[in-house]
C-alpha cells in the first residue's frame, strides 16, 4: 500500500484528490494538510510515502516545505500537484528535492499512475514540465561577468540610478552606461530588470 500526505489549502480539492485515490486498491490517504507548515508537521508524523504538494499556498510555500520533508522524512517522495509550470516555478521545485512535478489537469489514471512510479524512485513530469527543463539545460549558460560589471549590477539590483551607481563605484554616469550595455549583450537582454533576473538565476551576482 502506497500511503499518501495531500497538501493543498483548498479542501474541495483535497475531498476530490482523496475520494479518487481511495477508490485505488494499492493507495491510501493517510493525512491532509491545507498549509506548507502543516504539511511538514503532518508528514512528520505520518511518515507517508508520497506526499502531494501544491506550489502557493498560505502558511509557506509548497517548495520550502518540499525542502524541509526531504530533511525530515527520510525515503519520502514529494510530487508538486499544481497549477503553475513556469520556469523559475518548476526550477525550484526540482532543486528542493521534488521527485515530479505534475498539474492538476492530469487525469485520474495519469495521477495515480504517477504516484506508483515515484514510489518506485521515478521522477515523474507533466510532458509541458519536460520541455521545459530540456530547454533549460539546453539553454547556453551566459558569458561571465567582469568584477566591475558584477559590482554594477549588484547596485542595480539595489535599486540604485545610473548616477548614484556612478556616485558609489567613482565613475561617471556614461562609464556605468557602457557597463550596462556590455551587461545586456552579455546576457542577451534588452532592460535592467530582465539583467538582473538572469544574472540572479545563473549565479552571476
Amino acid at each position: 500500500m502506497i500511503r499518501i500526505v495531500l497538501v493543498d489549502d483548498h479542501p474541495v480539492v483535497r475531498m476530490g484528490l482523496r475520494g479518487m485515490l481511495d477508490a485505488e486498491e494499492d493507495l491510501a490517504v493517510v493525512g491532509e494538510a491545507s498549509s506548507g507548515q502543516e504539511g511538514i508537521h503532518v508528514a512528520v508524523e505520518k511518515h507517508p510515502d508520497i506526499v502531494l504538494m501544491d506550489l502557493r499556498m498560505p502558511g509557506g510555500d509548497g517548495v520550502e516545505a518540499t525542502a524541509r520533508i526531504r530533511a525530515r522524512v527520510p525515503g519520502v517522495r514529494v510530487v508538486v500537484l499544481t497549477t503553475y509550470e513556469s520556469d523559475r516555478d518548476i526550477l525550484r521545485a526540482i532543486e528542493a528535492g521534488a521527485s515530479g512535478y505534475l498539474l492538476k489537469d492530469a487525469s485520474p489514471a495519469a495521477l495515480a499512475e504517477a504516484i506508483r512510479a515515484a514510489a518506485r524512485g521515478e521522477t515523474v513530469l507533466a510532458p509541458s514540465v519536460a520541455s521545459t527543463l530540456i530547454r533549460q539545460v539546453r539553454r547556453p549558460a551566459p558569458p561571465a561577468l567582469s568584477g566591475r560589471e558584477a559590482e554594477v549590477l549588484r547596485l542595480v539590483a539595489r535599486g540604485l540610478t545610473n548616477a548614484s551607481i556612478g556616485r558609489e563605484l567613482y565613475i561617471s554616469e556614461a562609464t556605468v552606461k557602457t557597463h550596462l550595455l556590455r551587461i545586456f549583450g552579455k546576457l542577451d537582454v534588452a532592460d535592467r530588470t530582465a539583467a538582473v533576473t538572469t544574472a540572479l538565476h545563473h549565479g552571476l551576482i
